[in-house]
């Protein structure tokens, strides 16, 4: 029942998707790669895998079925356990009286087709399936399993009572014991685990009274994940503390450490950082996936003049990049994706970061460490030493370290960092501030960015025309007009589309999506250092005169970028207004 190279080849040339000569050059590739020559088709762009696999369902006469989008009830998912479904690419989905449909990569899988036979004695209908049904559907055992986390931490919390009481001595012999105890053990590993399938940011761990709080910031929005006893306190941060090679008897000083763990799919790095408050001592986790690579402007959500001005402020080889926002705002991996732009063999990059977030390969990265002495000044003064073409500092955040960036770049170096200011024009101040002369400003900065982070509406989302209450709130806080003009210059809407006929899109919350939001994308404002906006730093104009004259110039603030992408409904008008205006 297997599809053979010549049925292929006939239907693909019967169906118009390739040409004789594509499947030419496919049969040789395919030789030399000792590969399927529909492999070689999708791998070439001339086919989609969803295109390839409804053929070979049709010739092979089996139904396809699409999985990305659908729910399995967990009973019937559980009937083939998830270690036969991931290794065999076998899924069951549907169950009508005898008849049990499972959908698979490969149907001709006899052997695994009469073993889910016998031991669920039912009726088996295989179906053909694509990779991504498959990995949406096996992503449903890990989340049907979220229900059962929080008994399983409860009924571990329990066994650990008897422990934790032994821990008010702060003897560091019980203290090794207590995060060596198989339930703090499987209570940290579950909270790790729960927090990657929520896609989590970071994990918050708070004593509090009579409990202890655990919290998960996702999408930028922190939300109580489960309440455990008091007494299992002691023990997770214990537990914490030898993950992060931290010193466990230490509970009056602040202590900084990260780890690492690895599941079936990636490489998750937790940056931790411990605080003694009034309870005890609170954890929080920052996660970060290391497989994470190849991120691009455009998937950041830069769009159409701002990815080229940063192209072009990046390619100068001298000069400064600033990248500025609150807190969370998504500013060193801006920062890391036009590192990754730069990183060529012919140049050398160096950093001094605190912390150092994701590894790069070619990149020499250096973490600061203030306890010894080593800030980033010192450090900046260092990696001068080491001829690096392109130097990055994580934050510029005293006069001695602007004063050395500036200085880097004014003798031959790109300088890439980020500071904590509101808004692009706002920066020039902050500098000034720094006691940073506007002369040696305007000679060295290539441009300045501005971001927050908004959530991103699921697809599901609810389209809507603005109302005349809604137009004139709006108008308070944004020049209507200049906005529809950047709407068509952009092309988003027509060129003689009113506001009447321009849509906006709204969240519409689901069962598995509550608020109607997964993942975040930037909205962002770029200042570009033009003869006109030098000329008033020199004259210590305010940032409102200098984002007046950007503006002038063509510059989309955050708040009408945060529009642009309602309208092309990727946020909606609430989430813009939530990071810009509160």
């Amino acid at each position: 029942m297997k599809v053979e190279p010549k049925q292929l080849k006939l239907f693909l040339l019967d169906s118009g998707l390739v040409t004789a000569n594509d499947i030419a050059t496919a049969e040789e590739k395919a030789k030399k790669a000792g590969k399927d020559i529909g492999e070689i088709f999708v791998s070439d762009g001339k086919i989609t895998e969803n295109e390839l696999q409804h053929l070979q369902a049709y010739i092979l006469g089996i139904p396809f079925v699409d999985l990305k989008n659908k729910k399995i009830e967990f009973k019937i998912l559980s009937m083939i356990p998830e270690p036969i479904a991931r290794n065999h690419n076998i899924i069951a989905y549907k169950k009508e009286g005898d008849n049990l449909e499972v959908a698979m990569l490969n149907p001709q899988d006899l052997e695994t087709i009469d073993f889910i036979k016998k031991k669920s004695n039912l009726r088996i209908l295989p179906r053909l399936t694509d990779k991504k049904s498959l990995k949406n559907a096996l992503n449903q055992y890990q989340k049907s399993l979220q229900a059962e986390f929080g008994d399983i931490i409860q009924k571990e919390a329990e066994s650990i009572k008897v422990i934790s009481e032994k821990d008010k001595s702060g003897d560091l012999k019980d203290l090794k014991k207590l995060a060596e105890d198989i339930p703090v053990v499987r209570i940290v590993d579950t909270l790790l685990r729960h927090a990657i399938l929520q896609r989590a940011s970071d994990i918050h761990i708070e004593p509090m009274e009579n409990e202890v709080l655990a919290r998960y910031r996702i999408d930028g929005i922190l939300h109580d994940a489960m309440t455990l006893p008091k007494n299992a306190a002691a023990g997770i941060i214990a537990r914490i503390k030898v993950l992060s090679s931290l010193k466990l008897d230490e509970k009056r000083l602040p202590q900084d450490g990260r780890f690492k763990i690895e599941t079936d799919e990636e490489k998750i790095s937790f940056r931790v950082s411990i605080l003694p408050v009034y309870n005890g001592e609170k954890a929080v986790l920052r996660i970060l996936h290391e497989g994470a690579k190849g991120l691009t402007l455009e998937w950041l959500g830069f769009q159409g003049k701002q990815v080229e001005d940063l192209h072009y402020a990046a390619k100068r080889p001298t000069g400064m990049i600033l990248v500025t926002g609150p807190t969370g705002s998504g500013k060193t991996t801006t920062l890391y994706t036009i590192l990754d732009i730069l990183n060529t063999p012919e140049v050398n990059i160096s950093t001094i970061e605190d912390p150092i977030e994701y590894q790069i390969p070619r990149i020499n990265q250096t973490q600061v460490r203030p306890d010894i002495g080593f800030t980033f000044a010192t450090g900046l003064r260092s990696l001068v030493r080491q001829d690096p073409d392109i130097i990055m500092v994580g934050e510029i955040r005293d006069n001695e370290t602007a004063s050395l960036a500036i200085n880097a770049s004014l003798t031959g170096h790109l300088v890439l960092s980020t500071l904590h200011t509101n808004s692009a024009a706002g920066t020039v101040p902050r500098m000034i501030e720094m006691k940073v002369e506007p002369f040696l400003l305007v000679s060295t900065i290539n441009i300045i960015i501005a971001q927050r982070l908004v959530r991103v509406l699921r697809d599901n989302k609810e389209k809507y025309f603005l109302s005349k209450a809604e137009f004139e709130k709006l108008a308070k806080v944004v020049d209507m007009d200049r906005m529809l003009e950047l709407l068509r210059k952009e092309k988003v809407v027509g060129a003689k589309d009113g506001w009447s006929k321009v849509p906006f899109y709204r969240a519409k919350p689901s069962k598995e999506y509550p608020e109607g939001y997964k993942g975040r994308v930037g909205i962002h404002e770029i200042l570009k250092m033009s003869d006109a906006i030098k000329s008033l730093i020199m004259s210590n104009a305010t940032s409102g005169e200098i984002e007046k004259q950007a503006k002038k110039e063509g510059m989309m603030t955050m708040f009408e970028d945060g529009i642009m992408k309602t309208v092309q409904g990727i946020t909606s008008i609430e989430e813009v207004l939530r990071v810009t205006r509160e």
